[in-house]
This record gives C-alpha cells, structure tokens and sequence, in this order.
C-alpha cells in the first residue's frame, strides 16, 4: 500500500505531503533509517481520547503500530518495519504538556528536549543523578496506559504485573504510554558541574581510566563522575593521531567541597577549582546538553538534534575491574577509527542499593560501570559504512574477556541488532519457540527479569500486537497465563475512534 495524502488525527495539522516527510524526518536521529520503508500515515494524536482511538483506527485498518517519542532508538524501532508490513507512526509530539501537583510532589511530564519521556522511563534512562536516586523509572508512582483494545489503564486497572514491566521493559511493546506520574526530586541551590579532558601517551590515559573505575562508583552519592574516550582531542586541536578522556562531573553541592572530594579520593585527575562551575539544577541540564557556547535555557525546548548523523552502537556491564591492559587495548582500537569512542558510565550509590527485580530493568548491585560503544559519520564520508559496523563489532569482540558474562548483559536503551532478531507473525500471533527464541536477546537486557516480561507481556498484550524485530513475545494462547486478568474493564472509549478522513491508501 502506499500513500497519496498525508494525514494527522489532529485537525490543526497541515495535510500536505511534503508535511508528512517533513514529520517522517523531524526527529529521526540516525540517518540509517532515512532510506528504510515510510509509514503509510503519521499520526499525531493531542488528547488521550485520540490516541485511544488511533489506536483502534490502527487495528480496524490492519496496520502495524510504531510510537515515536523522541525518535532516538537505536535501530529505527519506532519509525521503521523491515519485513514489508504496512505501519503507522504514532508520534507523540504534540502530547508535551507538564502538569505539576505541587503539594504531593509529584509530576505527569509529557517529553525532554530531544529525548522523548516514553522512551527514556521504558527503557530505563539513567543519567547524571542515577547515583542518587536511582532511574528515572524508578521514580514511576502511576501511568496511564493504552493497550491494544485501545483501553485507557491507570496502575490500578493494568495491574501491578504490567505497571512493573513498563517500568525499564523496553518501549513499544506494551502499548502506549499516555503518561507518567513520577516523582519529584529535590536539589539544593547550589550544583557543581565540570568537563575535563585529559590527552597524551596511551598508557598514561590507560592508568588514568584503571584508576576511575575503583573510584567513580564509590563516590558519594552526590557524585556522578562519567568519562568518554575516543582518537583526537575534542576540541580539535592537537595531534589527530593521539587520543583522549574526558570526564564529566556533577556534584550536588558547592565547588570547594566537589574539588576536595575528588582531590583526595581522585587526584591523578587533578581537578582545580577553575574547572568548575557552581550552577542550578536547570542550567546544568544546558551545561551538559549538545546545544554550545551561548545557548539559553529557553534553547532546551529545542527538539531537533544539531545535527543528524549515521550511527551504530552496542553496549556492555563491567562487574570486575579492567586491566591497565584492556583500557590500552581500548585506545589502540579507537585510534585506528577516529570516528570512534566510548562511554563509560558509573553505577553504585542508589544504582547498587535498589533490588534487581524492583522494576524490570535489572543491571544493579555488582556492576560498576556501563560502556556503550558508537561509531558515527556523515553521508559522504566513506562509500561504504559497512566498514563502521565491522569495526564496532570487533571492538565488542576484543571485549569479551573483561566483561559481563553467562549471559553477556546489554542495556536496552542501547537497541543493538547484533544479539538477534525475531521472525514476525504477519498475523501478530506467536509461535510456540517465539518465548525461547526472544530469549537470545530479552536475557541480555534483562537477565532473569525476561520470564516475568513474558508472563506481564501475555496480560497486557496477548495477541502481540505491539511488537518488533526485538520485542518480547506472549506465552502462547494454549498457555495459560500466570497471573488473572479482568478483561471486562469499560470499553466505551471505542465511540471516539477518530478515522482519518483525508488518508486515501491504494493498493501497488
């Protein structure tokens, strides 16, 4: 099928073609999925009755469903399908509202900047204050869910098996989030932030790093120290064929008691006062952010990225320290690809102390740090960018010996193709080795949280309607489920399916 007008649920929207490429490519971050097939509409629904109803008009159409956030997976899930099945986007955008409860302290966000919430708690996002308070799912108190009847679910109504799984289970596969109640967090005034880069001889940088691994997830919580490694320097400057570190820091108070800190438990780094700045809370997210020099707070509601790029990523767990060895094996690999780099995040603190199962995501207690690996370049710059995938994935397999094992875990925000692929069901059903088929890659992200994924996924959803090249499949329907579902809930909703009068879909 294919589509000759373009249409939105939303009347306010512009129905012109060249609108609807102009929202395909909006906020499509890896240019490796520009080329992939388009959606036969996008829909942008503004009210939760809209997006119940797209949801139905979707079914009622026999159309694949992909949920766009922020646009950032990895491998192009939310706005691509790969075996020749007609899709819609559903593109949350327009779903941006921020509603503050003040006297409960809590929050129902709508998106961040180019990071869509959704996809951020689904997959459980992490970030500079995971130390202190855990992830940003962890901090879930409610959602409001729209499953495949097109249903609206609060936590009560869905079930604390499904509530659990949508907390770090991964996105698109349990319908759609609506949105999230969190909790909110409170900071002190006062904020210390600083980038650092160190560069030189590759075994002093090795040394530099063997040191930041006994160091980085045994700070104070109050302390999230980061670092990245790549060829070059990044400023630009320097010698191309050296390479670097740097380190990003966040502290929860004032720079004398930040520099203090790292000075005694970290002083090869030698962190001086002048590299820090004390900030608030909201000019620390600008601090961090890809935005530049002279950039505004205001400039954070920006949601397209600087620049699009072709990227490739994978991920790892490091539970054991590495050797001085591996970090030079590091830099020997990425200075033979200066387009290459790493990022090492710490764990500990808040990360350590919070169970294993307490949501779906699992990656806690005995990790030190997470690496993603990535390798990106611009559309020109070789004629052909396989020699980037074969790079990555030979860096990945150098690292085999210091990683994670039994399984090799990877963090699902991370999407990698590499551990496995399902064969889909055009009908969306599944077949009975789909569960231990899906296994490959569902332990990797999950490790022993998978089997409960399996069972919350056959409440939520069991005709696997959400799903894709590495979703998590229901328990066959000669299966009985494990945990009792109400399936009488009020289905009234289905009266407001909106259709898109305007979406004339021939057949080729």
């Amino acid at each position: 099928m294919s589509v000759t007008n373009f249409t939105t649920v939303s009347a306010s929207q512009a129905h012109s073609v060249s609108n609807y490429h102009r929202i395909l490519h909006f906020s499509g971050q890896n240019l490796r999925f520009s080329r992939a097939p388009e959606p036969s509409a996008i829909i942008l629904p503004e009210t939760k009755h809209q997006l119940s109803s797209s949801v139905i008009c979707c079914r009622r159409a026999g159309l694949e469903i992909r949920v766009r956030c922020g646009g950032h997976s990895y491998e192009g899930l939310s706005s691509t399908s790969d075996h020749g099945a007609s899709f819609v986007i559903i593109d949350m955008m327009n779903l941006n509202r921020v509603i503050m409860e003040l006297e409960s302290e809590t929050a129902w966000p709508g998106r961040a900047r180019t990071v869509g919430v959704g996809g951020h708690i689904s997959g459980g996002g992490f970030g500079f204050f995971s130390r202190k308070y855990g992830l940003a799912a962890d901090n879930v108190l409610d959602a409001v869910l729209v499953d495949a009847e097109g249903r609206l679910l609060d936590r009560e109504s869905m079930g604390e098996e499904v509530f659990w799984a949508i907390r770090g289970g991964g996105g698109g596969l349990w319908g759609v989030v609506f949105a999230w109640k969190i909790k909110l967090l409170k900071f002190p005034p006062v904020i210390t932030a600083f980038i650092v880069s160190r560069h030189g001889a590759k075994r002093r940088l090795a040394q530099l790093l063997h040191k930041w691994q006994h160091v980085a997830p045994y700070l104070d919580d109050e302390f999230y120290l980061s670092v990245s490694v790549s060829a070059g320097f990044p400023d630009g400057k320097g010698d191309r064929n050296g390479v670097s570190a740097t380190f990003k820091g966040l502290f929860l108070g004032g720079e004398n008691e930040a520099v203090s800190l790292l000075t005694g438990a970290f002083p090869e780094l030698e962190t001086r006062e002048e590299d820090c700045t004390e900030m608030s809370w909201i000019e620390s997210v600008l601090f961090f952010s890809d935005l530049g020099y002279g950039s505004s707070i205001d400039d954070l509601k920006i949601r397209r990225p600087k620049e699009n790029l072709y990227f490739k990523a994978k991920s790892d767990y490091v539970q054991t320290p590495i050797p001085v060895e591996g970090f030079s094996k590091i830099f020997d690999i990425l200075e033979a690809e200066p387009k290459g780099f790493a990022i090492f995040d710490p764990y500990g603190g808040a990360m350590a102390r919070i169970h294993d199962d307490a949501i779906a995501f699992p990656h806690r207690k005995g990790n030190l740090f997470n690496i993603q690996y990535m390798v990106s370049w611009k559309e020109g710059e070789n004629a052909n960018s396989e020699i980037y995938g074969d790079w990555i994935r030979e860096f990945y397999s150098s690292m085999t010996p210091y990683v994670s094992s039994g399984p090799r875990a990877a963090y699902v925000n991370y999407l990698d193709f590499d551990l496995g692929t399902v064969e889909l069901i055009s009908n969306g059903g599944s077949s009975r080795d789909a569960v231990e088929r899906a296994r490959v890659w569902g332990e990797k992200y999950f490790l022993r949280n998978y089997d409960r994924l399996v069972r919350a996924k056959t409440i939520a959803d069991p005709n696997n309607v959400f799903r894709h090249q590495q979703g998590i499949p229901p328990l066959p329907s000669n299966v009985e489920a494990l945990t009792e579902y109400d399936w009488s809930l009020d289905k009234s909703c289905r009266h407001s399916v909106i259709w898109p009068s305007q979406l004339k879909l021939e057949k080729n």
